[in-house]
Formats: C-alpha cells, sequence, structure tokens
C-alpha cells in the first residue's frame, strides 16, 4: 500500500527520515516501517540543511526580548555562533559522549547550545528552569554534572550555593558571568577558525531529558539522535502537513527543556527551514494573543490547559488579529467542548497526539487525512503498533477498557533511563512497552482516554476514570478547569471528588455543586458523580504544563490520616 503524507523526504539528503512501504503488514502501523539511516544526526536534519546560499540568510529565530526589543538571528547566525560555543566547549576539555547541560530556559542561547553540543558529539541534558534549587542539585547529581551552560537571572540564585548543591560541577557558562564563571559572550566572540565537528550516529546518545517529577524524583530519560527522524512523520501529520508553508512561523509556551518545546517546535520548525519565535515571557491570555499577534504565528504547540485558559476569552478573533492556522496538543486529554472552542473560535485546525517521553507519538490525529472525533485521542499513527492489554498483558476488545502498550522496539522509543535499571523493568510487560494509561479503542480504531493507572479511583468495586468525569465537567458553562481524584473513605474504599476552577463571573455556591453533580449523574452514571466539590482559585502545574494530581491526591491521603489519628 502506497501512503503519501507529504513528509520532509529528500533522496539526496542522508539526513532525512525513509519510509519503507510493503513488508508483513504489523498491527496498527497502516503497512508502514519507519527507517533512518545510521548516520542521522540532528544537526544535520536541522540547522545542517539550510546553509546552502538560497536559505543560509532566512530567519532562523525570532526573539522578543524583555524589554520589548525583537532581535532575529539567520540560520547562517545560529551556524557561526554554535561553531564558536562548540569550539569553545571542545577548548574545555569536552567532546564525543560527554554530558552538557543546558538551563537557558526559551532563550536563542538554548537553540544555538544544542547545535553546538551536536557538533562536539555530546549528549545535551535539558534543565528546566522552572525546577527548584533541590530538583536541580537531584538531576545534575544523578548524571553527575560537570559543566553548565545558564542564564544570569536563573543562576543567580543558586551562585551562593554552588558548592553545596552541585558538587560536580567544574565548569559554569552564561552571560554577564563573575570572575570563576566562564563568559558565554566572550565564547561567542572568539573565532573557531579550523573547528572540525564529530557528528555521532542515530543511535547515540543526543538528549538527556529529566521528567517532571508529578509521580516521584525526575528521572532521567536518554534518546538517540534518531528520535527526531523517528518523530517526523507524526510531526508532518499533527501540523496537519503544512510544516513548509512559505509564511509559517511556529511558536510554543512549552518548555524548551521537554518534549513539547523542543522535540515538537524548534526541531521541527529547523527541520522546515521556518522561523521558531521565542521570549521569556510566563504564559498568560492576553500576552500570549498578543504575540500571537505580533509575531505573525501560524503553528504552535499548547497543552489543553493552555487552551482552556485562552478559551476564557470570548470571540478572539474581534480582538486579535490572528494568522494561526495549526495548533497540536498532547500531554494530557483535551476535551470535546474545548477541540470544538478552539476550531469554531479560533479558526484553526487542532489536532491532538498522545504518547510519552519515553515512547512518544504513538497515537494523534491528522484533520487533513482523517476525520477527527471530539474527545478522542485519535488513531494509531502510521509506523506504530498500538494495543490495549489487561493485567496480564492480554489483548482486550474493542469497547473494553485496558492500557495502552506498544512494541519493544517501537521507533519512537528511549535509549533507556540514566542510572535505573529497576525503572527500565517497570516500563516492561512482556514483550510491550507501558505507557500506564488507559483507553477504550473503538470499531473503528480511534482510541478514547480513561486516565493513567495510578489515577484510577476504587470505588465501591468500580474501577472509575477521572478523565471523562474531567471532560463532562468542563462541558459545564461555569466550569474553566478541573481535577478529579480519589479521595479514601472507609466505607467505600475511595471517593470521587473534583476541584473545580470557576470562569470568571460564576458564584461559588452549594446549588452550583449540586448542579455539578448531577451534570455528571445525568451524562455518565450515578456512581461516576463527585461526591465531594471543592472551588479553587488554580492548580499547581508540573513543569511540563500539567495539573499536578500527586499533590492533590497526597493532600487528601495526609488530611484522612490526621483524621484517623485524630479518632474521627
Amino acid at each position: 500500500m502506497t501512503l503519501d503524507y507529504g513528509l520532509f523526504i529528500d533522496p539526496d539528503q542522508q539526513s532525512e527520515l525513509l519510509l519503507e512501504h510493503g513488508g508483513p503488514k504489523a498491527h496498527n502501523t497502516g503497512g508502514l516501517r519507519i527507517k533512518w539511516p545510521a548516520d542521522y544526526n540532528i544537526y544535520n536534519a536541522t540547522l545542517g540543511r539550510h546553509l546552502g546560499p538560497e536559505s543560509r540568510g532566512r530567519t532562523a529565530l525570532i526573539y522578543e526580548a524583555p524589554d520589548g526589543s525583537v532581535e532575529r538571528y539567520s540560520f547562517a547566525d545560529v551556524e557561526e555562533s554554535s561553531t564558536r560555543l562548540a569550539a569553545g566547549l571542545r577548548s574545555l576539555g569536552y567532546g564525543r559522549g560527554d554530558l552538557i547541560g543546558l538551563h537557558t530556559g526559551q532563550h536563542p542561547d538554548t537553540a544555538v547550545a544544542h547545535m553546538a553540543v551536536c557538533k562536539i558529539g555530546g549528549t545535551a541534558v535539558t534543565l528546566s528552569q522552572l525546577y527548584g534549587p533541590e530538583t536541580l542539585a537531584h538531576a545534575m547529581g544523578d548524571c553527575q554534572l560537570k559543566i553548565l551552560i545558564t542564564s544570569p537571572e536563573a543562576w543567580q540564585i543558586l551562585r551562593d550555593e554552588r558548592s553545596s548543591l552541585f558538587p560536580h560541577l567544574r565548569h559554569v557558562i552564561l552571560r554577564m558571568a563573575n570572575e570563576d564563571e566562564l563568559s558565554l559572550e566572550a565564547i561567542l566572540e572568539t573565532r573557531a577558525d579550523g573547528f572540525q565537528p564529530d557528528f555521532t550516529g542515530a543511535d547515540d546518545p543526543a538528549l538527556l531529558m529529566y521528567t517532571s517529577g508529578s509521580t516521584g524524583k525526575p528521572k532521567g530519560i536518554q534518546h538517540g539522535h534518531r528520535v527526531l527522524a523517528s518523530y517526523t512523520p507524526s510531526i508532518n501529520l499533527f501540523f496537519n502537513l503544512s510544516m513548509d508553508d512559505e509564511d509559517a512561523v511556529f511558536w510554543s509556551p512549552s518548555d524548551w527543556a521537554w518534549v513539547g518545546g523542543l522535540l515538537d517546535m524548534v526541531f521541527p520548525a529547523w527541520m522546515a527551514g521556518r522561523p521558531i519565535a521565542t521570549s521569556l515571557a510566563k504564559f498568560q491570555v492576553e500576552s500570549a494573543y498578543r504575540f500571537l499577534e505580533r509575531h505573525k504565528v501560524t503553528h504552535t504547540f499548547l497543552a489543553p490547559t493552555a487552551i482552556k485558559r485562552l478559551a476564557q476569552t470570548s470571540l478572539p478573533l474581534s480582538k486579535y488579529d490572528l494568522a494561526l492556522r495549526v495548533i497540536c496538543t498532547g500531554g494530557e486529554a483535551l476535551a470535546a467542548e474545548t477541540l470544538t472552542w478552539t476550531e469554531d473560535s479560533l479558526k484553526v485546525v487542532c489536532n491532538e497526539f498522545y504518547g510519552m517521553t519515553e515512547v512518544n507519538h504513538l497515537i494523534g490525529n491528522c484533520a487533513q487525512i482523517f476525520p477527527r472525533r471530539p474527545g478522542s485521542m485519535g488513531r494509531a499513527y502510521p509506523g506504530h503498533d498500538v494495543r490495549l492489554v489487561d493485567m496480564d498483558g492480554k489483548e482486550v476488545p474493542d469497547g473494553t477498557p485496558g492500557e495502552i502498550v506498544t512494541v519493544a522496539d517501537a521507533p519512537t522509543r528511549f535509549l533507556g533511563y540514566l542510572n535505573n535499571l529497576e525503572k527500565d523493568a517497570e516500563m516492561c510487560l512482556g514483550s510491550f512497552l507501558r505507557t500506564n494509561d488507559l483507553a477504550v479503542r473503538d470499531a473503528d480504531g480511534y482510541f478514547w482516554y480513561k486516565g493513567r493507572l495510578d489515577d484510577l479511583i476504587k470505588s465501591s468495586g468500580f474501577r472509575i476514570g477521572p478523565a471523562e468525569i474531567e471532560e463532562c465537567l468542563i462541558a459545564h458553562s461555569d466550569v474553566a478547569e478541573v481535577a478529579v481524584i480519589g479521595k479514601p473513605d472507609s466505607a467505600r474504599g475511595e471517593i470521587v471528588k473534583a476541584l473545580v476552577k470557576l470562569q470568571a463571573g460564576a458564584l461559588e455556591t452549594e446549588a452550583l455543586k449540586e448542579n455539578l453533580i448531577q451534570h455528571v449523574r445525568t451524562r455518565l452514571a450515578a456512581y461516576k458523580a463527585p461526591r465531594e466539590i471543592d472551588f479553587v482559585e488554580g492548580f499547581q502545574m508540573t513543569s511540563s504544563g500539567k495539573i499536578n494530581r500527586r499533590v492533590l491526591r497526597n493532600f487528601e491521603i495526609e488530611k484522612a490520616k490526621k483524621l484517623t489519628h485524630q479518632g474521627f
């Protein structure tokens, strides 16, 4: 079967993804197998593709500084800066296989540094500036990081505790450096005549990414250069086959230390030879709309939480002159009502996709080639073998909830956890890789998210997934955001509890609580209706933009323990 998805396939570029059609038809792969050349390298697939006479002068980066000024960097500019930084790293003794910490946020320095690390054959350790000192110390200690490229603002609160927090650290590079630090400005002004890159291959480590820590301390996830190659088909699909639009401009508020900001946004923009716009501003609805407007952003990745916040603005196109045409989203389930608002009110295509940092892009949508079903995660993407299984690893029939798994040799799978063989083993269920996410597949191959195994609420013998209750509640006109958790209960094991942030103007009344309970009762089932509802001002988020349900669950567990201790 021949399937043409308009992928970036250039037979003259060895760095390009190759698709092999035919062969044995694997489960849910669409008859495709994803392949890549052995020498695939992220640099050659991104910046290195656009240094010819026709493209080297094109804009690669648009940076809006805190003072409102705008700086533009061409592909040639990034090439020169990254070579100088690579030469500086090599002069310090770093090279093939070494870990280079990147802690520079959504600044152009981050994108330049990634290319420099590729050029010396190193591994970029992506460290979020949202991490507090203890979390950062854990990650850097776990990988025994010796060198860190950071920013003045982020390093200012860490500098005095350097020796105690980061005992392995030898070199710190940043702008406006102190005497015992290295000046990034000086390195970028030093000529690098004669520098020769040392590119590693597809299976060599390229990235060490630490999880957001929503279920414990962050764990180091290792990816090879092949990760970008294996993402290429699905990237093109969730961007609706429009990445090479001549006027395309990419932007996302998602952290560049994470898959959503880096592998789904910065690198894809450069694969397509299009600019990535960025700033250091925190996500706020008004400023996000203005940023989209000023820079004529056409393509974005937004977490569902960010989309829900944008949706609190009525008639946005009457207030903002937007060029936006494609939103891709992932990280948590997108409610049907949110999808409908996005496409009706913003007049864009919104394609949801699903995966995890360890093995990504398993399921998703592409409105260009198959219809979306609001509330559905989409179908298994071509080249991916995705199944639903029970606790024993046996496949479940359509219509039956099961854990989402994929095969052990999945194309997007990671290289493994750093220093954590026990966690590696936990990922395996027989011959499958686990996700710990639950879903139902319908007869047409669409998947419907039901929540995480550790979020599953077990109440009076029922196994209840919180995702569908959250989607039901978010459809209520008074609800802006919601999290559903299991609260310990001596009689039922757990009860369903909803924490609700209301829309502006809605009143926190007992009558509204009862209305919300009946809303779920009549639309889903009586046993799924919340027995408790708390109104909240907002939610603590993980650094990857998800509601931190672990904090909410732990609060209820600790509260139950105290009541038990007091004899209640």
